[in-house]
């Protein structure tokens, strides 16, 4: 079974850490061995900014593409994802995003350039305010701004994916309200399932839906279960809501991988190559062959090939 996932933060880790996508180690998650162990037939490599760091957001960002432009070129088994890209064909396709809208600083022209260097897909927040948006954490919703509305536009004018991952009920609805491209949240879960902030609500995952976009299911066990590590058969249940009110088009994965402590994914489920445990206890579940690879690969994996 090929798996393409919506969501990790290796970039990070391989810029400040020194971690290597071709050798596996403790407490890396995604590492190629894994990936093909684990079936990965694509894989969205977000460059995520610590707002901790003393450089700016932009020269943060550009090391973070710099470090996806170096691993590609030291890595042949990773490449860029295309139009007649297909699983089986003894690659991995990367896609290169931004988890942030900070990182543009507020200018319009930034976006264009990160379009410019690859950059196919773009949170508008992370978990702090900026000045696109509200995320789910904010203490007050203020929704969309008159500067996330610009940027949500050029967006889909320059065709970049807007991942709407992180956005507050608000934000959310002023996407969806200023563009009509599909959207997609590439690592969330279903509030209905456990009440989280981050999470989506039914409402925003039929909108989304419908639209012809998908939501990513992610392995955080906060957003999973109430208390303590969850199970692999707690994704099930959030992937079991999201195709119950979206259909099982609109269902996908986006793990977070390397982008939380190894006590917060789920039981047996810390890295690329557990991946099939999920797929089993799918199959268990009840959900069809034909469900599965639409779920675990196809549904991401057609999305996406409309940014490329």
């Amino acid at each position: 079974m090929y798996v393409a996932d919506a969501h990790c933060d290796f970039l990070y880790y391989m810029l400040h850490r020194e971690y290597d996508v071709a050798v596996p180690r403790a407490g890396q998650a995604v590492d190629i061995p894994g990936m093909r162990a684990g079936g990965a037939a694509m894989q969205l490599f977000a460059a995520w900014m610590d707002p901790d760091e003393d450089v700016t957001f932009l020269q943060q960002c550009m090391s973070l593409i710099d470090a996806y432009k170096r691993m590609l070129a030291a890595n042949s088994m990773l490449t860029p994802l295309t139009k007649d890209f297909e699983p089986g064909q003894g690659k991995i396709a990367a896609v290169l995003t931004i988890e942030g809208g900070e990182a543009i600083e507020e200018r319009l022209e930034n976006l264009r350039l990160f379009h410019e260097l690859g950059v196919k897909a773009m949170t508008l927040t992370w978990n702090d305010q900026n000045e696109l948006a509200s995320p789910a954490m904010a203490r007050r919703d203020k929704g969309l701004s008159r500067l996330g509305r610009s940027v949500v536009r050029e967006m889909e004018r320059i065709n970049m994916a807007v991942d709407v991952a992180h956005l507050s009920d608000a934000s959310i609805d002023g996407v969806l309200d200023e563009i009509s491209a599909p959207i997609f949240s590439s690592h969330t879960n279903a509030r209905a399932v456990l009440k989280h902030r981050r999470s989506l609500s039914d409402r925003h995952v039929r909108e989304i839906a419908r639209r012809g976009g998908v939501v990513g299911v992610n392995y955080y066990s906060p957003q999973l279960v109430e208390r303590g590590r969850a199970r692999i058969e707690d994704i099930v249940k959030h992937i079991e809501h999201i195709a119950a009110v979206g259909g099982i088009d609109c269902v996908a994965l986006g793990s977070d991988f390397d982008g939380m402590g190894q006590d917060a994914y789920p039981e047996g489920m810390n890295n690329w190559k557990d991946v099939p445990k999920l797929i089993a206890a799918l199959h268990k579940a009840g959900f069809s062959e034909s469900d599965i690879r639409k779920i675990a690969c196809d549904n991401l994996l057609n999305y996406m090939k409309r940014f490329v």
